[in-house]
């Protein structure tokens, strides 16, 4: 996928967000149709696969034969589906729908996964989709295993030779790993900070991070503001979410999908562009 496409995807995302345009029977259909093409919804996905006849369709869904016969009279009075040569199929505006029924059901199912994460990102962020996660591995803080967002972050990052990433510093908290002053050896590592925290990996709390900032093995750039915790390591990406009050780490999201890759690369290079590079 290239950017030019992700972009677009994540233009487009966008726009849908920002669109408060009355809705009218030319651009929405009616709630009503919504709910009933969803309540559909199964006998849409049976026939993405094959056509059946309304005997196997009845079997298939566990229905009765009336009801059968009210799910094949509504997609032909809707135009989804058509009878031929005994056999219910679905015409091409029957398949499209079919399709984002499909998508519309993975949207929420991804997004119910996500819940933990959508917690603690910034509202005001954008850029952030929840098609990439489709699926991802969610890992969140417990009272029994505080540390599992920064243990699974910590296990990506060992296994990984590059490393870049905003927002990064509560996923690395002083302590947590006997091995930490090696965990920047050796790699790519490429990280922007807001200016505060750029100080505070300074400090001897953190001098495994410091010293390597101040011997030029990591690359550092400052932002005056960022979003949430975004890491990207050799074939996986992840999104850390942090409590406020507290600033440890909270849920971590990460995921090996393609695109997911790709709208990470694409984020971190527009926050890396607006940002100041640090001297060592």
């Amino acid at each position: 996928m290239t950017h030019d496409l992700l972009d677009e995807l994540i233009s487009y995302d966008r726009n849908l967000q920002r669109d408060t345009r009355r809705r009218d029977g030319d651009r929405y259909p009616e709630t009503e149709t919504l709910v009933d093409v969803v309540r559909h919804g199964d006998l849409l996905r049976l026939l993405l696969a094959e056509p059946l006849d309304r005997p196997e369709i009845q079997a298939a869904l566990g229905v009765s034969r009336a009801t059968s016969h009210r799910f094949v009279r509504w997609l032909e009075d809707e135009g989804y589906g058509e009878r031929v040569d005994g056999r219910y199929r679905l015409t091409g505006y029957g398949e499209t729908v079919a399709y984002g029924v499909c998508k519309f059901e993975t949207y929420l199912r991804t997004a119910r996964r996500l819940e933990p994460l959508f917690e603690y990102i910034c509202e005001d962020h954008e850029e952030f989709v929840v098609e990439p996660f489709t699926d991802a591995t969610v890992t969140v803080a417990t009272p029994s295993d505080p540390y599992a967002p920064i243990e699974r972050f910590l296990s990506l990052l060992r296994e990984s030779e590059t490393f870049r990433g905003f927002n990064t510093t509560h996923m690395i908290p002083p302590g947590i790993d006997d091995g930490g002053d090696r965990l920047f050896e050796e790699r790519t590592v490429e990280l922007v900070y807001v200016p505060d925290a750029v100080e505070t990996l300074r400090d001897e709390s953190d001098a495994a991070l410091g010293t390597a900032i101040d011997e030029g093995h990591v690359t550092v750039h400052t932002r005056d503001a960022l979003p949430y915790g975004l890491a990207l390591f050799d074939d996986r990406v992840g999104v850390g979410g942090y409590d406020e009050d507290t600033g440890a780490m909270r849920v971590f999201v990460d995921t090996d999908a393609r695109i997911a890759r790709e709208w990470a690369a694409s984020v971190f290079e527009s926050i890396r562009a607006d940002a100041r590079p640090v001297s060592s």
